[in-house]
């Protein structure tokens, strides 16, 4: 699936104050009415775990500026002093991110090494500006260039 270009986010969730969170590539919008979005984890994540205790979790959407969060996130034990993580309470967003949704959980469905979660979006807001989003693509961080929509026809 290296081959196909795929949005990147961050999911964060809290276990009481600590803040979790990991890297994904696996989410998209599911539903207009009532709003919802798909992610996949890996059935070993902690974060799993978690988000199956409290049924909530943030997905923050990564802007093209923010691949070095990408890969932080996408380790084991993210450096969280580097890239904190501040919230009053709910799942814990992101500072300077370019969106952030909390969502709460409603279904769950198994893969073989995923868990697929289905949620309401409960709250979403969109950073200032509206930046280009991060792409990951061929093993490498990227953006989808602006520029002219083709629809193929000649």
């Amino acid at each position: 699936m290296a081959a196909v270009p795929s949005p990147v986010a961050v999911v964060t969730a809290r276990d009481g104050t600590r803040p979790h969170g990991t890297t994904v590539s696996a989410f998209a919008s599911l539903s207009l009415t009532p709003p919802m979005v798909l992610v996949s984890l890996d059935n070993r994540s902690q974060l799993l775990a978690l988000v199956r205790r409290t049924g909530r979790f943030g997905l923050n959407i990564l802007g093209v500026d923010q691949a070095e969060l990408a890969t932080a996130f996408a380790r084991s034990r993210p450096d969280s002093r580097r890239h904190r993580l501040v919230a009053e309470r709910g799942p814990a967003p992101i500072a300077g991110l370019g969106g952030l949704g909390r969502r709460r959980g409603r279904r769950v469905r198994h893969g073989r090494d995923h868990t697929v979660l289905l949620a309401h979006v409960v709250t979403a807001e969109a950073g200032p500006g509206g930046p280009r989003l991060l792409t990951y693509h061929q093993r490498s961080f990227g953006t989808h260039p602006a520029g002219r929509l083709t629809t193929g026809r000649r």
